[in-house]
């Protein structure tokens, strides 16, 4: 019975953080921070795994909903394996829309989508994760790269997002990092956190000029 109730408690606990901004035991991506220049955040990230699916949708919010349906039917047990995996944050996506490719979409003459992706944990090899049940899921390894980063709060709508990454490019445009690959958007809340207390960042990977 005391193990019943102090389990509920911590229940009780852990989503009354989620619903003010704290992310308690949540495992993020390890990174180095090489620069800080105003509100940018010039961040090292080593190569990590990820579960990726490709998504064609008429809006960036639709694609969002959608393939974190994918993604969280792998973590809690969609695979091969039937193994629940911890989640971990931010949940990425690609914040332009891109032409779909094999393995993590499919070719479609004239479509194109957008590429979510849950980190895995870094103690989990690529030998150690389940095979999604869900042919549209794919385990992809991440290079790794310097990104530039610009962090906010709110809630994260399409508008709101490309609003981010314009100031981040605006931020970059006269210093000494210069953009160097497709921007993301990473989100590392639940969507009842209180809006305040969300946490937002626009991204994109940079190389010296």
């Amino acid at each position: 019975m005391l193990a019943r109730l102090l389990s509920a408690a911590s229940a009780l606990l852990l989503g009354a953080c989620s619903v003010i901004g704290v992310r308690s035991g949540t495992e993020e991506p390890r990174f180095e921070v090489l620069e800080r220049r105003g509100e940018v955040e010039i961040r090292r990230y080593a190569p990590r795994l990820a579960a990726a699916t490709t998504v064609a949708a008429p809006s960036e919010d639709a694609a969002r909903s959608e393939g974190f349906r994918r993604l969280a039917g792998y973590i809690f047990g969609g695979n091969h394996g039937r193994t629940k995996i911890a989640m971990t944050a931010p949940v990425a996506q690609a914040s332009e829309r891109i032409a779909m490719t094999v393995p993590v979409g499919q070719e479609a003459a004239g479509e194109a989508g957008w590429t979510i992706r849950f980190f895995m944990p870094a103690s989990l090899t690529r030998e150690a994760l389940p095979e999604p049940a869900d042919a549209r899921v794919a385990i992809v390894e991440v290079p790794g790269a310097t990104m530039a980063v610009l962090r906010y709060t709110g809630v994260p709508s399409a508008a709101a997002a490309r609003a981010q990454r314009a100031a981040l490019l605006a931020a970059l445009r006269d210093g000494p990092w210069q953009p160097a690959g497709a921007m993301e958007d990473w989100f590392y809340d639940p969507p009842w956190t209180l809006p305040p207390l969300r946490r937002n960042e626009a991204a994109v990977p940079v190389t010296p000029r």
